[in-house]
């Protein structure tokens, strides 16, 4: 079997199981020849379990304009503002304050998403979700 030659690679951040042929997704696809509504289909089905979601996708377009997509789990400012149920965070993280997390909704949080960071230490994880969550205006307590 031939390998296929790579044509772009696109990275993007999309809303799992609610992918639309609009901006920004249409025209970034279709600048390099993809079927959109056939990826729209196939990427609303892989990801109907976690709708409403945004979620980073590795998209891969081949020469003969095939593709292949790889979806990785929840950003983790998402996870953060679902955790305490907010959906915007503060404009002025420093000085205005828009809610609080707990150290263990930030375990949580780390553990889920140990395997898109770069790091394999615990420790450095819960430093990348707090720093995460003090720039959307957010408290870490105990």
């Amino acid at each position: 079997m031939a390998i296929k030659q790579v044509q772009a690679i696109l990275k993007l951040q999309i809303t799992a199981g609610a992918a639309l042929p609009g901006p920004p997704l249409g025209p970034s696809l279709g600048q390099h020849g993809v079927n959109i509504q056939e990826f729209i289909k196939q990427f609303n089905d892989k990801t109907a379990e976690q709708k409403g979601s945004i979620v980073p996708v590795k998209l891969t377009i081949y020469k003969d304009r095939s593709f292949s997509f790889e979806v990785g789990k929840p950003l983790v400012a998402y996870l953060i503002k679902k955790a305490i149920g907010i959906t915007k965070g503060s404009a002025t993280p420093n000085t205005k304050k828009v809610g609080s997390i707990s150290r263990n909704q930030i375990r949580e949080i780390a553990q889920l998403k140990m395997e898109d960071l770069n790091t394999s230490d615990l420790k450095k994880a819960l430093k990348i979700v707090e720093g995460t969550a003090h720039s959307l205006g957010i408290d870490v307590v105990e």
